[in-house]
């Protein structure tokens, strides 16, 4: 990494180019440039057949600079340092202080650019950039520019380690409002490369960063908790805040001021789990049962030898409607109308 201060004093670290990724850009530049320049002699050749040879060479003169030398500053120019192998492989062009080059850059890289690897077939451009500190050319120091790398490889991510399940919610009476933003980073970056680290060194930083964390809070580690499980429980705890406020606020706010249950109403009703509806049947209107199918021995239908004392004084039917419409009266053919 190459750390650059800019005007405004910011410190920007760059990754300067290798020699290998550079030499492949300028290799895709030169290959492009030739086929353009290469079937473009051909077509000005077909039509100037009719000129003398000095005119030829003149023609021909112009168009290797302008193919070779001016359309590369011009593509410079205009994408701010990418030229198509310079895109093909990550790379950009920069200003020493880290912003985008100009039109002068661009032409003082063009020009030495053709002694220094079209005169030379790139010698000359190679051994300044195995010389130089940052892999530059010869086009580069004269012109102030620096060639960095846009894409980067992404390491994978390192997630933070949960705490031991006996320390789950043992610090929820915690004040954290007093821990700095950049105290909270520390421990985290400390969290997730701490198996990266050697014992005693991730020993002692875990021991510092946890008295410092208490120092904050006000309240002072406790007794028998490692300093690395400490810091972990502090830091889910800080999360479940978040994840609190964040989500469970308004969801709980419903409630408490009679505004409805949990994810009826409320911002944060989306996140909060339906409201459990209790399934009741619909009500069964009983009506007065068919003729066609009688279930009440009751009136002249009893028999007569019935013995049971009930049937005879049986009041009408408790559950029979009083709007119940009344059954016409007929050959009874088994039908019945609805209620």
């Amino acid at each position: 990494m190459s750390e650059l201060v800019t005007g405004e004093a910011v410190a920007l670290e760059l990754r300067p180019a290798k020699l290998p990724s550079r030499a492949l850009a300028v290799l895709l530049d030169l290959v492009a440039a030739v086929t353009v320049y290469v079937v473009v002699s051909i077509a000005l050749v077909a039509a100037t057949a009719s000129l003398d040879p000095a005119a030829q060479t003149a023609i021909s003169l112009a168009l290797f600079l302008l193919l070779l030398v001016g359309i590369p500053m011009a593509v410079e120019t205009l994408s701010h340092g990418r030229s198509l192998g310079k895109m093909a492989c990550g790379l950009r062009v920069v200003r020493d202080d880290g912003g985008p080059i100009r039109f002068r850059h661009a032409l003082v890289r063009g020009l030495i650019g053709v002694i220094e690897i079209l005169m030379t077939m790139g010698v000359v451009a190679c051994i300044a950039s195995l010389v130089s500190s940052r892999g530059r050319r010869l086009g580069d120091v004269f012109a102030g520019t620096l060639v960095v790398r846009e894409r980067l490889p992404v390491g994978p991510v390192g997630s933070v380690p949960p705490p031991p399940p006996w320390l789950a919610g043992r610090f929820s009476g915690l004040d954290l409002s007093a821990v700095p933003d950049g105290l909270w980073l520390a421990v985290r970056q400390y969290l997730t490369r701490m198996r990266q680290l050697d014992p005693q060194v991730g020993h002692a930083m875990a021991e510092r960063l946890a008295a410092d964390l208490a120092d904050r809070t006000g309240a002072p580690v406790p007794q028998g908790v490692p300093a690395a499980a400490y810091l972990a429980a502090v830091v889910q705890e800080r999360q479940a805040r978040e994840a609190r406020r964040a989500f469970g606020h308004g969801a709980g706010g419903a409630t408490a001021t009679g505004g409805g249950p949990a994810g009826v109403s409320g911002p944060a009703g989306v996140y909060a789990p339906p409201p459990v509806q209790v399934y009741a049947p619909p009500p069964v209107h009983r009506t007065a049962p068919p003729a066609a199918y009688p279930s009440h021995p009751a009136g002249p239908s009893a028999p007569a030898g019935s013995s049971s004392p009930s049937v005879p004084s049986a009041p009408a039917a408790p559950h029979t409607p009083v709007s119940a419409p009344p059954v016409a009266e007929g050959p009874s053919t088994g039908f019945v109308p609805p209620a």
